[in-house]
């Protein structure tokens, strides 16, 4: 029998703490840094963020995440087998956030590992624990996006720290012996790293270098409507399949003008793109967990629908997935 990997449940976490434009702009001036909600709107779409409390690293995010997606799985934690997650603001050095998930979560025994591709991290992700699922490896997987990105945030650059936001998204991914996820399509090109990146790193007890966000929006634009368009051809490829199949499109949540598009160039109605960006702002690796929890919980994405998940992030990395929910 072929074995193929399902998605059967979703689940996602925001910190409590929800931060408008407005309430951004004021704590922006009090550095003498001028922006305004209408500024922000224009330029991303974005109208707040969530951020999180001192002493909230990305695996407790990930708990609650994993928690509401087991749920909705109708699992208990000591059935998951695989755990990855998706981060860029790991609790530490080392371990890895899935490590310290697993133990948060009470188990212990199966692989768990972390992927880091920026803002692909969970195309990258749901891509391997796809692979390990078709092999036999895995039986039930969590694959997880969570980030607080809220921590390397440069709040002196107004094009930048209005932009991110924390969060957690995961999802439950099982065997079956239907298909599920249909095929995906990855890439990085690593000669792009200074458009967007974190230039620091710990050495003899220091930081050496910048351990704050730097991005060229305008390289990093160009670039994304790019290779979303391209990845997501590839994929339709692979699968057999064309545009005029997908359901529902769930990009990377970074910019309302990527994702416009994005959505142009695959002859797609903005009525078919998920967007959530307007309330989350860019959570990384967890936008499209937390897009596609979102869609799933309020009911437009439903069992049987054709759904492309996409992501462009630092390093250059992006990806495709295409998956029958």
């Amino acid at each position: 029998m072929t074995l193929y990997s399902r998605i059967t449940g979703t689940g996602s976490y925001l910190p409590p703490r929800r931060v408008s434009n407005d309430e951004l702009a004021q704590e922006l001036a009090g550095r003498g840094i001028e922006t305004s909600n209408e500024w922000i709107v224009e330029r991303t779409g974005i109208h707040a963020r969530h951020f999180v409390a001192d002493g909230v690293n990305s695996s407790d995010l990930a708990l609650e995440a994993c928690r509401h997606a087991l749920e909705a799985a109708g699992r208990n934690a000591a059935e998951v087998d695989l755990i990855i997650v998706a981060t860029s603001t790991p609790d530490m050095v080392f371990p890895s956030s899935a490590a310290i998930l697993q133990h948060k979560l009470g188990i212990a025994g199966c692989p768990a590992f972390d992927v880091q591709a920026v803002c692909s991290g969970f195309v990258y992700a749901l891509t391997v624990a796809d692979a390990m699922v078709r092999t036999g490896a895995a039986k039930c997987a969590l694959v997880v996006g969570a980030e607080v990105f809220s921590r390397i945030l440069d709040f002196n650059d107004r094009t930048t720290c209005v932009l991110f936001g924390d969060g957690a998204g995961a999802v439950v991914l099982e065997a079956s012996d239907t298909p599920g996820i249909l095929a995906s399509d990855l890439h990085a090109d690593g000669s792009h790293v200074g458009i967007l990146c974190v230039p620091g790193h710990v050495s003899g007890g220091q930081v050496l270098g910048t351990p704050l966000l730097h991005m060229d929006g305008q390289a990093v634009f160009k670039l994304a409507v790019r290779v979303l368009e391209e990845a997501a051809r590839a994929t339709l490829a692979k699968a057999g399949k064309t545009e005029a199949d997908i359901d529902w499109l769930i990009p990377h949540q970074a910019n309302i003008r990527i994702m416009q598009g994005t959505a142009k160039k695959l002859k797609l109605g903005l009525d078919k793109v998920i967007v959530t960006v307007h309330e989350h702002g860019n959570t990384s690796a967890a936008s499209i967990p937390l897009a596609l929890d979102a869609a799933v919980r309020g009911g437009q994405v439903r069992t049987g629908d054709t759904v492309m998940l996409e992501g462009v992030g630092g390093g250059f990395t992006w990806g495709a997935v295409l998956l029958n929910l």
